[in-house]
């Protein structure tokens, strides 16, 4: 049972992980590039109702991929060697990821607020914050190839 309860886990940090990683790639390489080919009076389906839904599912995706790759490490023995780089292909995997669900939650996610005229604003703020989230959004895309690399290596002991 014990065995199975790991393998859940397990199950559960990589569906998280996909949703959270895909959807940053679905961001970074097809809607960001795609908007300015959107005709003006489109973009509002984009900012009012898809980009809202993608991004709950974003944020929501990296809060569940933390919570299980911490509940992971946990259960196999290695979260404190990990975070302390003891184990330092995982950890570094794990501390990049941190970084970037950080990225995500206190940075990506205000900023689109407001770039979505999700919460008030005044007019001057919303490029600024857009350009923030998307600049952010580049760093965790760049990130998510090492933190991926990190999390397989480790895992089929290539370190």
């Amino acid at each position: 049972m014990e065995q199975f309860i790991v393998f859940f886990i397990r199950y559960l940090h990589v569906v998280s992980g996909v949703m959270w990683i895909g959807l940053l790639w679905y961001f970074n390489f097809v809607q960001i590039p795609s908007m300015p080919k959107i005709p003006d009076e489109q973009k509002p389906a984009i900012g009012k109702v898809i980009a809202p839904a993608a991004l709950f599912w974003f944020r929501w995706g990296a809060a569940s991929t933390v919570l299980f790759g911490l509940i992971l490490a946990w259960q196999n023995g290695y979260l404190v060697d990990a975070l302390i780089l003891k184990e330092p292909a995982i950890g570094f995997g794990m501390w990049l990821g941190l970084i970037m669900a950080f990225n995500v939650w206190f940075i990506i996610w205000p900023n689109q607020k407001i770039a979505l005229g999700l919460v008030e604003a005044n007019a001057d703020a919303k490029p600024k914050a857009a350009r923030l989230a998307m600049l952010t959004s580049r760093v965790n895309t760049m990130l998510s190839v090492p933190m991926l690399f990190s999390m397989v290596s480790y895992q089929n002991n290539f370190y």
